[in-house]
């Protein structure tokens, strides 16, 4: 093992009286014990991150629902209006659906205080017709919120349009059971995966029928993901698998007599 030798300056810095060296363990033991219980220590929740924010949908927010993410109706799934259609930079392909994140209006005098926290619910596609700086918001590679317009205008005044924004990834908060609405017909189940708590985002899902082993699902589109296996007749359990690594595991969430077009409430992420 190597080691540098002090200059001729320098001296080898005196050891901590022993009082300090007690409160520095102190401190060391509390930051290692009490990380795991912040949002941040499952990858999500350190610092802030500039980006821009406009709106859309009308004020009641009905030109939202729907969109790239699969959800539907935005208000019966849970979502309300307290959502955005992210950018490319933010979307990942459509990875990023569910995920979660808080917003402050910042450098403006149409910013209005106190912050708020969506849900990435659809897409804003780019418009390379436009500068990035004068509607080309969600140009690549800016990072940028379409935000319904009811929540945008608890940050801004509505007349401002489009604002600079900090934001950053916090952890989701959903009432009750992730959701599992299951549709298509006999060697093709498409499954809606929604009400995700904690990262918000699934990035890979599994599905067990009562007579069979899990096998892993093929994400469709938004939050879709599909089996070819025929599962008529079983009880269905289902593995989601979020983008900070985490996973939980519903079992028997649908009985035997399970049907399309009908949605079924697993466990949560807390």
């Amino acid at each position: 093992m190597h080691t540098l030798p002090f200059s001729s300056s320098s001296r080898p810095p005196a050891p901590l009286p022993l009082d300090q060296l007690g409160m520095a363990s102190v401190g060391v033991f509390l930051i290692c014990f009490l990380l795991p219980l912040f949002p941040s220590a499952y990858g999500y929740g350190w610092g802030w991150t500039s980006g821009r924010a406009t709106f859309y949908g009308g004020g009641d927010a009905s030109g939202t629902m729907g969109g790239a993410c699969g959800y539907g109706n935005l208000y019966s799934q849970g979502y309300g209006t307290n959502t955005a259609a992210l950018s490319s930079a933010l979307f990942n392909g459509g990875l990023s659906c569910g995920s979660c994140y808080m917003i402050k209006c910042v450098n403006s005098r149409m910013c209005l205080p106190g912050y708020i926290v969506v849900t990435g619910t659809n897409f804003c596609p780019p418009n390379y017709g436009l500068p990035n700086n004068a509607g080309g918001w969600c140009n690549p590679p800016q990072q940028h919120f379409d935000l319904s317009q009811p929540v945008f205008q608890r940050i801004a005044q509505y007349r401002a349009g489009v604002v600079p924004v900090v934001f950053r990834r916090v952890a989701c908060r959903k009432r009750g059971g992730i959701r599992f609405t299951i549709n298509g017909h006999a060697y093709f189940n498409l499954v809606l995966i929604t009400n995700v708590g904690g990262a918000g985002d699934v990035h890979a899902v599994y599905i067990k029928g009562s007579r069979t082993g899990w096998q892993a699902m093929s994400r469709n589109w938004g939050q879709n993901w599909q089996s070819n296996s025929y599962l008529n007749g079983q009880a269905l359990s289902f593995k989601v698998v979020t983008s900070d690594g985490r996973y939980v595991v519903s079992y028997n969430v649908a009985p035997p007599s399970w049907s399309f077009g009908q949605t079924y409430s697993g466990r949560q992420f807390y």
